[in-house]
This record gives structure tokens, C-alpha cells and sequence, in this order.
């Protein structure tokens, strides 16, 4: 049993000092006591300490790809003419490199303030599409550079058969996706015998969407996905672009949360990812289902999606959390910081998304994307609480930005005052994996992303 030891810190009743934190081997909290000494042999986590955050929807390949789709095409830029640069890179990504550009990102997530990742990880072959000798060949690769990183990950694996709705054929840039229902169970089934025992790993599920997977295909997966499992993590892309939108009803005559909800049990285990475009009945619908809206508000701004319906959704209770996504910017500030000033452009109000008159906007943010975080992954965390994963992200109380600054305020000057991440340390499942900024392990990963980048695009 180790001690952490922490002067002030961020706990489910408010802010504390002097607080006391012991884990077991496996990385759970065990007690919490505020107002103790520092204990003899204890870890002293010299700083703020807040629950670490997560980052409930990432592509890490994605990563190595930031910055390489902004130059203008000769027609109108959007996410379909970004995708193409996506396919296209895709062609030359081997095993190793899967691994080399997750490692990094996962490395820039620790020092950003994330200690969890949901990968929603949707290449699974060889350029050819042939599977590889192991089928889960690439799902192990992104793993290991979670256990090589000392991140927390929830592994959704994706279900990826079709071109678009209504079984249309795929295209060739998505042949390192596709299976069938069979071959999709079995390699998730491989992932939960082999990782099941893992704190730090958990297996969920992904119907990439509903352009991906027709409603016999969705209908029969879930249902062995219940069986077998019994309530992990579903997470699905849905309604991010207004194309999709038409498409969904030119298909079904209905919007896409829309057919959803009438035809999936959508329930807390679920997780949908933008809902960018969603009529008033769709929203209530959503909220109401107590399914996590998993926003990526850099990303969405970067593809032109448009703005998720988040003041109307929370006036239902809707509950939402965020991710990084194709990893324009890996920054928790950054994601929260966008998703309330696209809002207060869209209104032009200010405080769009605080709770209530006299709250902390950047509290209440940081609070529900805990929770809807932690609940979109499936693991508990999201809070310096007894039983939960010892996910601990420590900021320099000695940066500007929180001069003066007590309580709340302090979350207020790190999302809408910060210029750089202000994290010092970063404890995840009671792993001292961040200390004084860096990684242990930081130059090694970032001279073997230099050379596979430099491969890749040479």
C-alpha cells in the first residue's frame, strides 16, 4: 500500500488540503483523509491536484496527421475531402508505426492532463486488407503503447463492414477496416480472455456508424456483445456532418439519433460520438437515454462540422464528456475552452454553459467531463475517491495563470487562462508516470516518432 500526499486536491465535496490518498498494488484508492500530516514514506505531489481527465475518443494514428490536410482544394474543403488525405496515408502504416505514433500521443495526453483513452480504434489489417497472421495484430499495438506510456485505456475495437447506408460497398481507402459480424466478435472476444484482468485495460465495442454497419449487422453484434459481455462500453460516430444527416434519411426517413434511439437500446453503456446535427425531439431523446455525447470540439472546429446542441442538451440533463479525436490538438483546456466559446459566438452570450448564476463555468465544464467521461469509458475514474483508479493529474501552483487564485477559480484559470499545459505530475493507476513535466520514457518515443514520421512522409 503506498501514500500519496497532496496539499490541496479537488475531491467529490469540494476542495481540500492536506489530503492524504493510499492505493493498493492494483492502482485503486483506498482511503482519503483531508487535514492529515504527511505521512512517513509518502509520495509528496507538490501542487494542485485534480482528478485526471478523460479523453473519451481518440484515433491515434490520427496524430501523425495533424497539419497535413490544411491546404485548400480546388473545391469546397470539408470532412469528406479530409478523409481522402486520411485513406491515403493509411496506405503506408505498418505495426510498427501504429505503435510509435500512439506512444507519442500518449505521452502529450499525460502531460495535457489526460490519465484514461478511449481508442475507438478502426484499422484492424494489412494495406491489402488481408488480415494479418494475428488478427488482432494492431489492437495489440495500441496496448502496448498504453502500458508503455502508463496511460489508462478503454480498447473500443470497431465494427466497420460498409461503404455507407444501407450496406452500400466500401470504399477501397476503408479496406484495412472491414469484418464481418463473426470475425468482429472474435477478435473482441480474444481482447477481453487476454486483458480482462488488466486495471488499466478495458474492451469495449464501436459500430463505427450507422453508414458502417446495416441494421441486421448492428442488431446481431449488440445482442452478442450483451451475452458476452453484459454492459460494457458501446461507443458509435453519428451525425457529425449534415451529408450524413440527408443520407440517413434519404436511406430510413429518419434522422440519424432518431433511428437510433427506435432501434438500439440506448442506454448509460453508450456513447455518441459528436451528435453534431440534432433536432430539438433528437436532443431531449438523447439526454433522456442517459448516454454520454462524447464532443470533440478542436477537431469538429478543424473538420467545419458545426456546434453540438450543448445548451439546450443540458437544460434536459444531458450528461457529455470530451476527446481529442484526430489530435489537431491535445489539450484539455483546449477541448473545454472551444466547446464554451463556439457557443458564446453562436449566442453571443458569455458563461453559456456554467450551472447557474455565481458558478464556475470552467468547474461546472471540468466537472461534467469528468463524470461523463468516466462513465463513457466504462472505469472508475474521475475522482480522488475511495474505490476509484488513483488517475491524479498535479498542476504548478506556481504558474502565473494561478496567482491569487483559491478554489474553483483554479479551474477557471487553467481552461480559459492557460497558453501551455500547467501540468507538473500525472499519477495513473497509482503510477508516478509524469514527474516535474516529463517521462521517464520521452525521448526514446519521440526519436522513434521522428523516424517513422520522416518515413512515412518522405
Amino acid at each position: 500500500m503506498a501514500t500519496l500526499y497532496c496539499r490541496q486536491a479537488l475531491l467529490p465535496d469540494g476542495w481540500a488540503e492536506n489530503v492524504a490518498v493510499t492505493v493498493d498494488a492494483r492502482g485503486t484508492i483506498g482511503d482519503v483523509t483531508a487535514g492529515a500530516s504527511m505521512p512517513g514514506g509518502a509520495v509528496h505531489l507538490n501542487g494542485i491536484a485534480v482528478p485526471g481527465m478523460p479523453n473519451l475518443h481518440s484515433h491515434a494514428f490520427q496524430r501523425a496527421l495533424a497539419g497535413l490536410a490544411e491546404v485548400a482544394g480546388p473545391t469546397d474543403d470539408s470532412f469528406w475531402t479530409w478523409r481522402k488525405v486520411m485513406y491515403g496515408f493509411l496506405d503506408r502504416l505498418t505495426p510498427e508505426d501504429m505503435e510509435i505514433i500512439a506512444a507519442q500521443l500518449y505521452v502529450d495526453m499525460l502531460k495535457a492532463g489526460y490519465t484514461s483513452v478511449g481508442e475507438f480504434h478502426y484499422v484492424h489489417h494489412q494495406p491489402s486488407g488481408d488480415p494479418y497472421d494475428t488478427l488482432t495484430e494492431l489492437s495489440d499495438r495500441i496496448i502496448a503503447a498504453s502500458r508503455r506510456t502508463g496511460i489508462g485505456i478503454t480498447h473500443l475495437p470497431v465494427l466497420y463492414a460498409y461503404g455507407g447506408f444501407g450496406g452500400a460497398a466500401p470504399d477501397p481507402g476503408q479496406r484495412r477496416f472491414l469484418n464481418d459480424g463473426d470475425r468482429f466478435l472474435t477478435l473482441v472476444a480474444d481482447l477481453r480472455t487476454r486483458f480482462g484482468d488488466d486495471p488499466q485495460v478495458g474492451v469495449g465495442i464501436a459500430p463505427h456508424s450507422l453508414r458502417a454497419v446495416t441494421p441486421d449487422l448492428l442488431r446481431d453484434v449488440l445482442a452478442e456483445n450483451d451475452r458476452e459481455d453484459g454492459g460494457g462500453p458501446v461507443h458509435i460516430h453519428i451525425a457529425e456532418q449534415t451529408r450524413e444527416v440527408d443520407d440517413c434519411v434519404e436511406w430510413s426517413g429518419r434522422r440519424p439519433v432518431a433511428w437510433l434511439m427506435e432501434n438500439a437500446d440506448v442506454d448509460q453503456r453508450w456513447c455518441l460520438v459528436h451528435a453534431t446535427h440534432m433536432d430539438d425531439s433528437e436532443t431531449r431523446q438523447l439526454a433522456n437515454s442517459g448516454a454520454v455525447a462524447g464532443l470533440c470540439p478542436t477537431t469538429e472546429a478543424n473538420l467545419g462540422d458545426g456546434f453540438f446542441p450543448a445548451p439546450e442538451f443540458l437544460k434536459h440533463g444531458g450528461r457529455f464528456g470530451v476527446g481529442s479525436d484526430s489530435h489537431i490538438s491535445v489539450s484539455v483546456y483546449d477541448e473545454l475552452r472551444t466547446l464554451e466559446y463556439g457557443h458564446r459566438l453562436r449566442l453571443r452570450q458569455r458563461n453559456v454553459l456554467s450551472e447557474g448564476e455565481g458558478r464556475s463555468t470552467g468547474a461546472d465544464l471540468y466537472r461534467a467531463a469528468l463524470a461523463g467521461g468516466a462513465q463513457a469509458l466504462g472505469r472508475p475514474i474521475g475522482a480522488i475517491a475511495s474505490g476509484q483508479r488513483a488517475d491524479i493529474v498535479v498542476l504548478d501552483a506556481e504558474r502565473p495563470e494561478f496567482a491569487g487564485r483559491d478554489g474553483d477559480q483554479i479551474l477557471d484559470a487553467w481552461i480559459f487562462g492557460a497558453h501551455q499545459s500547467p501540468v507538473s505530475d500525472v499519477v495513473c493507476g497509482g503510477e508516478h508516470v509524469i514527474a516535474g513535466g516529463h517521462h521517464a520514457d520521452e525521448a526514446a518515443i519521440a526519436s522513434d516518432y521522428r523516424r517513422a514520421l520522416e518515413r512515412l512522409l518522405s
